[in-house]
Formats: C-alpha cells, structure tokens, sequence
C-alpha cells in the first residue's frame, strides 16, 4: 500500500523546500535590513532630501524610492515572510498554498517585466554633463548595454522558471495531490 509520502511528487517537495529556505533567509535579511535602516540611518534628512530642489535632476523613480525607502523595506520583509508562509503550506499541500505560489509566481513574472522597465527608464532619465567628452559618453553607453543585456538575461530566467514552476502546480496531477481526499494531502 502506498503512504502519502510515496504519493508526494518530487516536484512539488523540492520546489517547496527551496522556497522555504530562501525565504527563510530573505526574511532574516530583511529584518536585519528594516532594524538597521531605522536604527542607523535618518530616514527623515532621506525623505527631506528627495523632496530638495537638488533632486530634481535624479530620475523620478529613483527620486521616490529615496523619498520612500523605509517602504521598500517594509514591503521586502512583508513578501519574504509571506512567501516562507505559502512555501510551508505548499510542502503541507494546502490547496490555498498552491493557489497563492501560483498566484506569487505570476507576481514574479510581472515584477521582473516591471523591472525592466524601470530600469530602462531610470538609465534613460540618467543625465549625462554636457561637456562630457566622447569617450566617457561612449564608455556610459557600452555600460548601459551590459547592465541591460545582463538584466534581460537574468529577469528572463527568472520568468521562464516562474512560468514554469506555475505551469507545472496547474498540472491535473499535481492539483489531485492538494485534493482533501488524495493521501498527499493528509498528514503523515
């Protein structure tokens, strides 16, 4: 007779305990990170100087993310936490935890195009001095295809892995194991 655990695909325990971990981790970053910025760093002198008039030749993203630092912090630690939550849940095959993995993978697809985009408009908005010789313009540009070639390589990745990885926990055989009934969804 099989026992839930011989009933447990492979994929679905790997893909949960890699997630378990790295959020596991990403949540301990994080929290070291939000105790530190608002231990150590003056977050208002920050917002006050993303506001100045001095900044208004800084990318308005970049301008906002400075203004708002502490949010992008808060919101890291938030989905690290959030991710280790769902992570243990797909392991306990918890239909709700498949359901939001997926939900969280499709998160990361846009997330990552976002980035992109962000990027893109970030590097375009960077101005270059005016009397900026033509080997430093040239050198900024060669620069600017590097970082773009490799965050098209590695954003790419991740969206392939994530539209994989969702593909895969839409899969009729992978549902069946997060079934009430199916024996991989009972406690061992």
């Amino acid at each position: 007779m099989n026992t839930p655990m011989q009933l447990r695909s492979t994929f679905v325990s790997v893909v949960a305990w890699l997630f378990i971990i790295l959020s596991g981790f990403s949540s301990l970053i994080a929290l070291a990170q939000n105790l530190m910025l608002h231990l150590a760093f003056p977050l208002d002198k920050m917002k006050e100087q993303a506001a100045s008039q001095y900044a208004q030749n800084i990318p308005a993203f970049a301008r906002f993310m400075v203004g708002h630092f502490d949010w992008f912090f808060a919101a890291f630690l938030l989905v690290s936490l959030i991710t280790l939550i769902i992570s243990i849940g797909l392991l306990k095959r918890r239909n709700w935890a498949r359901l939001a993995f997926i939900s969280l993978m499709i998160a990361g697809i846009l997330w990552n195009i976002a980035g992109i985009i962000i990027q893109q408009s970030i590097m375009a908005d960077m101005p270059l001095p005016a009397n900026a010789p033509a080997e430093y313009r040239a050198q900024a540009e060669t620069m600017h295809t590097i970082i773009t070639a490799l965050s098209v390589v590695f954003a790419g990745g991740a969206i392939v892995l994530f539209a994989w990885i969702t593909w895969k926990l839409r899969s009729p055989a992978i549902a069946a194991e997060f079934r009430p009934e199916h024996p991989a969804a009972q406690e061992v």
